[in-house]
């Protein structure tokens, strides 16, 4: 059946930043993180962004030629011991998919992409894990190339998440070409922030917290020029701020800024991360800012230790879904069930990972989640729910897959989406789809009967079902339904033999 993943001794965490890629490698012991190592490259893979979504040759090298680096320390780990996952930049890249195969062979791992809450959600839980657990509740900000994260939590748990277009490399390339710095430029980056900030600010002042806390390279860097500029004593404060900004106008071009505590890698993208975090004070009137070691990639850590664990946060956001639109959870618990019993049978013959499994189970739960909306093409209703919804500790990739195997669990097989996948992906997800198909069909009594499953061939394109003697003959109305798959099937050159 559905196994628990084994957990891993070392594991790793790989962020694939819109302005630097970082990497994280941690030994787990007695449920403890211990760090082993930590690599950090500017790669600046947003700056190489067109207006058309194509990231440019040039950027995609610098990346790629990153990933080999790091590659060399994590190669050896085994697969599901390393996340690494993509952000904004990858998010709206046209050509997301071609980066990630060639990522994928330069890592030697998987790369996926995080929607912007998600992401949001993880680097809460990497400040969190770094700081005393006082109970307060904490304003987090990180301000990354392409995008903003504003979170409000308290202890582990986020309340609020935001994910905002505006970030470090982006507002510098729209407001300061060339690195300069112009007064009129500046105002117009504040306006534009301001109106990016503008949705959430009165629902953030109206939830409040005591204390805002900083993370990621953006507020680290602002945070260290302040203290050697001798303009705040610890962390930022809105005063310190204001002087930075004027020194930077003051400048007029990124190459002539001289400050104490500015490194060069950081000197390029400085003024638009120091003008989005100044409309943030100022719109959400913060006087004061601690800064965090911890940020994305120590989320990716402790999610990951989660997931080998026992606090996997992707079922309780199954759970959630299925409760917030009146799933019949007894009856998705019993295909869910038999998914996987045929899992159990063809995963050697087939190829099936413990990712494709988890896949499996996580829309045999959903399967009939757009009842909720209509029975009349419900399949399709559901898939749009699945795909669209923010749901916590899925990739965008993983509620893709998901929403595919749902559509695909009644009626006409849509073999032409499966065909329009990378080979082995639609290859797999078609034979997910197939097992979910039948465990579906042998369910459709919606009983507490026990499906007597007694053996499964399967070949490329083939699978063929034996179940106890007599069994089908007491159940017609499956045999039917059984024919009636077979069709169905067929018309997408698969075959389906029953017994």
């Amino acid at each position: 059946m559905f196994r628990r993943r084994q957990p891993f001794d070392t594991i790793a965490a790989v962020d694939l930043g819109s302005n630097s890629f970082h990497m994280i490698v941690a030994r787990i012991r007695d449920g403890q993180v211990h760090v082993l190592d930590r690599l950090r490259e500017t790669v600046r893979l947003a700056s190489g962004l067109d207006n058309r979504g194509n990231i440019s040759p040039e950027a995609i090298e610098r990346g790629l030629a990153c990933l080999e680096r790091f590659g060399q320390r994590v190669r050896e780990l085994p697969l599901g011991s390393v996340r690494a996952v993509g952000t904004n930049t990858l998010r709206k890249a046209r050509d997301a998919g071609d980066f990630q195969e060639r990522a994928r062979a330069a890592l030697g791992h998987p790369i996926e992409i995080i929607g912007g809450r998600e992401e949001a959600r993880l680097i809460y839980l990497g400040v969190a894990h770094s700081l005393a657990d006082d109970g307060g509740r904490r304003l987090v900000v990180d301000i990354g190339g392409g995008s903003t994260e504003l979170i409000i939590g308290e202890r582990f748990e986020p309340i609020h998440m935001e994910s905002l277009h505006m970030g470090c490399v982006s507002m510098g390339r729209w407001y300061f070409p060339n690195g300069e710095i112009k007064d009129t430029a500046w105002r117009a980056a504040e306006i534009a922030a301001r109106l990016e900030l503008q949705p959430i600010e009165g629902q953030y002042k109206g939830v409040g917290w005591q204390e805002s806390l900083g993370a990621s390279g953006t507020l680290l860097a602002v945070a260290k020029i302040l203290r050697e500029q001798g303009w705040c004593d610890n962390g930022i404060s809105l005063v310190g701020l204001r002087q930075l900004r004027d020194a930077l106008l003051k400048a007029g071009h990124v190459d002539r800024v001289d400050l104490k505590g500015l490194s060069e890698d950081r000197r390029p993208v400085l003024p638009g991360g120091v003008v989005v975090l100044v409309s943030i004070f100022e719109a959400l009137e913060i006087e004061r800012m601690r800064v965090s070691d911890g940020a994305l990639r120590e989320g990716l850590v402790y999610d990951l230790l989660g997931r080998n664990g026992h606090e996997d946060v992707r079922g309780r956001t199954i759970d959630s879904l299925m409760k917030r639109f009146q799933v019949d959870e007894a009856h998705a618990l019993r295909v869910e069930h038999t998914s996987l019993q045929l899992v159990e049978h063809v995963g050697e013959g087939w190829q099936l990972s413990q990712d494709d499994a988890e896949s499996l189970a996580w829309a045999a739960r959903l399967h009939e989640v757009g009842l909720s909306i209509s029975h009349s093409q419900y399949h399709k209703h559901g898939a749009y729910l699945v795909e669209n919804a923010d749901l916590d500790g899925f990739t965008l990739q993983g509620q893709q897959r998901m929403a595919l195997l749902v559509r695909a669990h009644r009626r006409k097989f849509p073999a032409k989406l499966f065909d329009a996948l990378p080979d082995r992906e639609g290859r797999v997800l078609q034979r997910l789809a197939v097992l979910l198909r039948v465990a579906a069909l042998l369910h459709r009594a919606r009983t507490e009967i026990q499906v007597p499953i007694e053996e499964i061939r399967v070949k490329e394109r083939s699978l063929k079902l034996r179940l106890a003697e007599g069994w089908l003959d007491e159940h017609p109305l499956t045999r039917a339904d059984l024919e009636r798959e077979a069709e169905y099937l067929r018309n997408a050159r698969f075959k389906l033999k029953y017994e």
